[in-house]
């Protein structure tokens, strides 16, 4: 774990990506998809920053910008005070052991052609975390135990796992490293609703145990409201709302949110709850409406709404909007 106790372990600022539209012959740039279009947040050491957002919103793209698994546009990443976006390969290569990922589809993500000993040691000796054989197995067989599986899951191959013991193993293989930070795309939307909570409990089980900080990527709100400390809501490449857990959810300003949180069910038996149905689809990353981006499918949008952008305006303490209707910035 790292020394530096000051400051965010995770710093975004002003991150963009836009992916190149080539046609012709000679593959000349038409155009760009805004995929993430300067976005900003941080992550604390030890909590939990959840990005949600219908899909193609920008939020698995934002997951590995973090990682570096793509390359910006422009922005910078600050981890642990270090910028991850001037990092060489081999600095790169030192730094990601403290960022791991782990992966929404549990069955495609592990090679059916190794035991899970091999999935695991593989991780182990690529960062020289330990040095000899026996070494490797007795922390596989810690790891196992970490995440909730007996030693005699090491000699078996995945197809002999079900859905959320993949999970498992997954999550296992992710702390393998000894990360700090792990970026967490969709880990459970792929699994039964019954392990559902199994996966999640133990993700906050090992965060409280090991300090880790999560970047969460979801769209099931249930789900987000029961694991984050904070939450970012993202549009069109743009996060639109971003704040404390419980203050997106108890007082949401920007129509957006709203929206996506009247679709949550409400657990209290013959409880009405007034759902909000935004109309039409999201329009396209590749030319995206003028002003506010939600204005098309916004019911209350106004005349600034269609030729001013928004910007993020704090609305309490930690808690901020990009709306000209509910969020004014002051004048």
């Amino acid at each position: 774990m790292s020394t530096r106790e000051n400051g965010p372990l995770l710093a975004v600022k002003d991150l963009v990506k836009h992916f190149p539209i080539r046609k012709g012959v000679f593959s000349r740039v038409s155009g760009a998809v805004r995929a993430v279009d300067g976005i900003s947040f941080t992550i604390p050491r030890g909590k939990t920053l959840s990005l949600v957002g219908e899909s193609g919103s920008g939020k698995t793209t934002t997951g590995r910008l973090v990682l570096r698994l793509i390359e910006p546009t422009a922005g910078t990443i600050f981890f642990d005070g270090t910028e991850v976006t001037k990092l060489d390969r081999a600095d790169l290569r030192s730094l990601r052991k403290r960022m791991q990922l782990i992966f929404q589809d549990p069955y495609g993500s592990l090679n059916p052609r190794m035991t899970v000993s091999a999935v695991l040691s593989e991780a182990i000796a690529a960062h020289n975390i330990v040095a000899t054989a026996s070494g490797r197995r007795d922390r596989v067989t810690e790891l196992l135990d970490l995440v909730g599986l007996t030693p005699e899951a090491a000699d078996r191959y995945p197809h002999e796992f079900s859905g959320g013991q993949r999970q498992r193993i997954g999550i296992a293989r992710a702390l393998a490293v000894e990360p700090d930070l792990i970026v967490a795309d969709e880990p459970v939307s792929a699994l039964d609703v019954s392990i559902q909570a199994q996966i999640l409990n133990l993700m906050a089980d090992l965060q409280a145990r090991l300090g880790l900080a999560y970047l969460f990527i979801g769209h099931n709100l249930s789900i987000v409201r029961h694991i984050s400390d904070f939450v970012a809501v993202m549009y069109l490449g743009r996060i639109v709302e971003i704040g404390p857990s419980a203050d997106i959810f108890r007082m949401p300003v920007h129509p957006y949110t709203r929206a996506l949180l009247s679709a949550v069910p409400i657990p209290i038996p013959g409880a009405k709850q007034q759902r909000q149905i935004l109309g039409g689809d999201a329009p396209s990353p590749i030319n995206p409406p003028s002003g506010c981006h939600f204005h098309p499918r916004c019911p209350d949008c106004i005349g600034i709404c269609r030729v001013e952008d928004t910007r993020l305006v704090e609305v309490t303490p930690g808690h901020a909007a990009a709306c000209h209707v509910h969020a004014p910035p002051p004048t």
